[in-house]
């Protein structure tokens, strides 16, 4: 099924892709959603008032149809459940994000849309979630079978929870989507799959794009706009808020490319203008200046952003 935007009286409801569900015409404002570890408490986390956490990552345990935290805790886990409601606690709601770049998405290891989808709703329940986040990326973008499987899954999933909202985080080049991630929205559509959110990581292009990131991320969002115009037959503003952008800041994983603090206020403003749904990061926890800062390192660390910055800053900056 495809989606279409519905004009009413002074608002505007996009089914299939829907921001918000109904939202005036006068437009909204982004909210802030960064991606934070599900296990790990950081000082950064709160950074910037967050509206919504995205919590990082639940996949397989590797063999069967287990979803664990990262593969390892338990979604029931008591530390984790802790978490979780303290990020709650000044009104914040919580995404769970399924998949990422290592381990198996649970589509891997199922073998079923049933039981696929019951691993997903047990995490949800876990987390006291009613947003789900796919991050689909390497060799699970490229897996037809599961593709497939997760679509039936979150379709089964989504009507037996109508208000559940559907995001699918999927790689972007500045010519935009690739034709795995354009296979993938097609399949949710196939599925009838009520997608809220195409979420752009706008990072790692590869050696050949050695310009500013800012500018990249702007670039890819243009071209993955048309795109979304065309997948689910969306208007230029429906196309926009049902978009979302996010930046792995500081030093990227590919050599050359750093988005800087200036990257992330022009994201933001660019953000603003188009009324995308949200902006996110990679990461929270990646959120402040390396202890031994090396700007010429070049390497991507897991805990610090590889330049110069205060704590919270690139948050702060996303958050507008």
């Amino acid at each position: 099924m495809r989606s279409y935007l519905t004009w009413t009286t002074g608002t505007i409801c996009i089914f299939a892709v829907a921001v918000t569900g109904c939202s005036t015409q006068t437009g909204s404002t982004p909210s802030y959603a960064p991606y934070v570890s599900a296990t790990e408490a950081s000082a950064t986390d709160s950074a910037g008032s967050p509206q919504t956490y995205n919590l990082a990552f639940v996949i397989s345990d590797g063999s069967d149809c287990t979803p664990r935290w990262n593969g390892t805790e338990a979604i029931g886990d008591s530390s984790v459940k802790s978490r979780i409601a303290g990020l709650k606690q000044d009104g914040a709601t919580v995404r769970v994000s399924f998949g990422g770049a290592s381990g198996k998405e649970l589509a891997a290891t199922c073998d079923s849309a049933s039981a696929l989808a019951a691993a997903y709703a047990g995490a949800l329940d876990a987390a006291g979630s009613a947003q789900a986040d796919f991050d689909i990326e390497g060799a699970q973008l490229t897996d037809g079978a599961s593709v497939a499987l997760r679509s039936k899954a979150i379709a089964r999933l989504q009507k037996e929870r109508p208000g559940l909202k559907v995001s699918f985080t999927l790689p972007v080049m500045p010519s935009g989507l690739d034709a795995d991630g354009l296979a993938l929205l097609e399949s949710a559509n196939t599925y009838d799959v009520q997608v809220s959110t195409v979420n752009l990581m706008t990072m790692n292009y590869g050696e050949s794009y050695t310009g500013d990131m800012g500018d990249y991320a702007l670039t890819s969002a243009k071209a993955a706009h048309t795109q979304l115009k065309k997948v689910f037959g969306l208007s230029e503003a429906g196309a926009w808020r049902g978009m979302a952008l996010t930046s792995m800041i500081g030093v990227n994983d590919v050599d050359g490319e750093t988005f800087t603090l200036s990257d992330a206020a022009q994201v933001r403003t660019f953000a603003e203008e188009k009324e995308i749904a949200w902006v996110s990061m990679w990461s929270a926890f990646r959120d402040q200046q390396c202890e031994d800062f090396d700007s010429a390192s070049g390497d991507a660390a897991t805990d610090c952003s590889g330049v110069s910055q205060s704590s919270g800053a690139f948050a702060k900056a996303f958050a507008g």
